[in-house]
């Protein structure tokens, strides 16, 4: 088997790879929720995420090389939008079962394929509007269950917070497509953990927890299979093409519902399955686009 044919396989392995180190960062971030505020999280999962990244940088000799930037107002953007969508993804997840959370970050390529539209005039196309639409109906039938349950203000919050995560996320990649023409994956990786690591230390004087053994050890775990999680997927995207990935997409959410299962105890609701085929229908439909863009560029 030659390289070009083993690329495809080594990416689509990376990728059920980092939705397990992903479902893994945050398994760890629910279960010290309760006695951790959110901004302290953030702080001890980007401060633990450099340790894998800086590993991995210095491997590729581009630390502290591949820092260099031309563009620190393009970094101060993508950062921030970044950190912000960590604090609200981390908010969502204290609220929700991890795989719902995990479900609603799927909205983050359609919001991207909108973005695209509004904010760099590209064509609203059939597969923009079939994703917008089956989003929408995903968020539907996931949100309107919740809204019988006793706890479906707190339920209702979660799905808010983990909808803006995914906004903010794509407004985020949105940035890093048109920085990355001129800054390396290293610059763009490195500096937003950094800003993220000191928008969770900002919050310190609004009062942190008194970690225990147990919480500073999860913290640190969140650290490091988030790092390590931004690393298989980068490579990932780098052996295979993204819609050549989005079918394994489906297998990045058994992890999450094997964690709630079995971790949390929490089953799989009626709207999460309904949802499912959806919002991943939508997924499908923003990556047909993203190729097809890809294509028309190249002729």
């Amino acid at each position: 088997m030659d390289n070009r044919q083993e690329r495809p396989v080594r990416g689509i392995l990376l990728r059920v790879l980092s939705g397990a180190l992903f479902t893994g960062m945050l398994v760890c971030i629910k279960a010290v929720s309760d006695e951790v505020p959110v901004g302290q999280s953030v702080f001890y999962r980007s401060l633990f995420a450099l340790v894998p990244i800086v590993v991995f940088l210095v491997l590729r000799r581009e630390f502290p090389g591949g820092l260099a930037t031309r563009r620190p107002l393009g970094h101060a953007l993508r950062s921030g939008l970044g950190a912000a969508a960590m604090f609200a993804s981390f908010a969502a997840v204290a609220l929700l079962p991890v795989a719902e959370t995990t479900l609603l970050a799927q909205l983050t390529p359609v919001f991207m394929a909108v973005g695209g539209v509004v904010l760099l005039g590209e064509r609203f196309s059939f597969y923009r509007a079939g994703a917008l639409g089956l989003a929408l109906a995903g968020v539907a039938v996931l949100v309107l269950p919740g809204l019988e349950a006793s706890r479906a203000h707190g339920q209702l919050a979660g799905y808010a917070l983990g909808g803006l995560s995914a906004l903010l996320t794509a407004g985020a990649l949105l940035t890093v497509r048109r920085i990355s023409r001129t800054e390396t994956a290293a610059s763009i990786a490195f500096y937003f953990i950094l800003v993220a690591a000191l928008a969770g230390l900002a919050t310190l004087p609004l009062g942190w927890a008194s970690l225990t053994q147990t919480a500073f050890a999860l913290l640190v775990l969140s650290g490091l299979f988030g790092g390590a999680a931004h690393i298989a997927m980068t490579l990932a995207l780098r052996y295979a093409e993204a819609s050549r990935l989005a079918p394994y997409e489906y297998i990045a959410l058994v992890w999450p519902v094997l964690a709630d299962w079995l971790l949390f105890g929490l089953p799989v609701s009626s709207g999460f399955i309904l949802a499912l085929p959806l919002l991943l229908g939508g997924v499908g439909l923003a990556t047909l686009e993203g190729r097809r863009a890809k294509r028309l560029l190249r002729q």
